[in-house]
């Protein structure tokens, strides 16, 4: 890992010094920033998501680290002592630091699975439907008049597209918490 301070920080994200500090956290499986303004901590993960094309996560627990949080693909807040500006501009909140393995472990997988597999089962449906409609234009000679009248395809829509999600959101877990959290090599198998 690389930990770097504030002052040290300032002269790495000089344009001239920029390539050569992305390769060296390139190289390294953690960077830990201390004592780096907001602007600061903004701008490293501006940098590193821009020319790294990397997803990032920024974690913070006051208001000193809004920007970070803004500037980054996703953001975590942890409420505390520090007030809840963090907590209001993040994507996702924690009470404690701890929660974050949790966070990205169990539910970031589970959340992947869900998404991935709602994205290929709304494709199904409507490929369904829309085949149906083909077909029976060659029934109709291609007139253009609907198999259905619109009140079908909206309870059709309504129906398959909101009662399978709600299911499968409450009940769809793949692995049970307590391997993901024991097993964190299952979190890199999503890439």
């Amino acid at each position: 890992g690389l930990v770097i301070d504030g002052r040290t920080l300032e002269h790495a994200l000089h344009d001239s010094l920029q390539n050569l500090f992305l390769e060296l956290t390139e190289k390294c499986r953690a960077v830990v920033c201390c004592r780096a303004t907001p602007l600061q901590k903004s701008v490293l993960v501006r940098l590193v998501r821009n020319k790294l094309k990397a997803i990032t996560l920024a974690v913070g627990d006051g208001a000193n680290d809004v920007s970070m949080i803004q500037v980054a693909d996703t953001g975590v807040g942890i409420s505390g002592q520090e007030g809840m500006q963090a907590v209001m501009a993040s994507d996702f909140a924690i009470s404690q630091f701890r929660h974050l393995r949790k966070l990205l472990l169990v539910h970031g997988h589970w959340c992947y699975t869900r998404l991935t597999n709602m994205v290929l089962y709304y494709f199904y449906k409507n490929v369904a439907y829309v085949n149906l409609l083909f077909w029976y234009q060659f029934f109709c000679g291609f007139s253009g008049t609907s198999m259905t009248d619109y009140w079908i395809l909206i309870l059709f829509n309504l129906l398959f597209t909101s009662v399978p999600p709600i299911v499968y959101g409450v009940l769809d877990k793949d692995v049970s918490a307590e391997i993901l959290m024991q097993l964190p090599q299952l979190y890199m198998s999503q890439e």
